[in-house]
């Protein structure tokens, strides 16, 4: 039985965490250019591992009875996801992304980076309705410790896909020698967070 409860805390978090989000395209193109990886990685694990534990405790109610709290999120989250992507969509057009790239990782700022990573993470209200209300629901069907060792397994899935996504990044670095592969991709950011800002305000 808590086998099974952490199996299904596992796929169930990693099938949430996995899908393509702003927060994980932050990591990605961190984890290219090797700047501040072990920190980033380290908030997000830590960030959703926080979350998930309050959404199994039973916080994600309260979130779910709070929906001007989620809205106020959403705006927040909208205006900051258009944000970033003019400032992808200008490295796209100008080529600065790979200048970016070739210099060492300890020239860009850690605050900006911790504090960039943080906006990514907190102010997208589908974290808190995935990892605390949707995970913290689904927990309930495995009573008892079963319910923590759901919340356990969702954790371990969190950590594992951030330390792969942020580590492994560097396995794509060949590709990204070339400067246009860096245009391509901050296009793509661009497109992908001006996209979101858009649909969240719409929502």
């Amino acid at each position: 039985m808590l086998l099974t409860a952490l199996l299904a805390g596992f796929t169930t978090g990693a099938g949430l965490i996995i899908a393509i989000g702003s927060q994980n395209a932050f990591v990605l193109r961190q984890g290219l250019l090797r700047r501040h990886v072990g920190v980033i990685v380290a908030i997000t694990s830590l960030s959703d591992v926080l979350l998930i534990s309050a959404g199994v405790a039973g916080i994600g109610y309260i979130v779910n009875e709070w929906p001007k709290a989620i809205h106020l999120l959403q705006l927040g989250g909208a205006v900051f996801l258009a944000v970033y992507g003019l400032q992808a969509a200008y490295r796209a057009w100008t080529g600065a992304g790979a200048l970016q790239a070739s210099q060492s990782g300890a020239g860009a700022s850690l605050k900006v980076a911790v504090l960039t990573c943080l906006a990514f993470t907190f102010l997208n209200p589908h974290v808190y309705l995935d990892t605390m209300v949707l995970l913290g629901s689904l927990s309930t069907h495995y009573p008892g410790v079963g319910q923590i060792v759901f919340g356990i397994g969702a954790c371990c899935a969190s950590i594992v896909w951030f330390v792969a996504l942020g580590y492994g990044a560097r396995l794509l670095r060949p590709v990204f020698n070339n400067p246009n592969a860096w245009r391509i991709l901050d296009g793509i950011i661009a497109v992908f967070m001006l996209t979101l800002s858009v649909l969240m305000i719409l929502n």
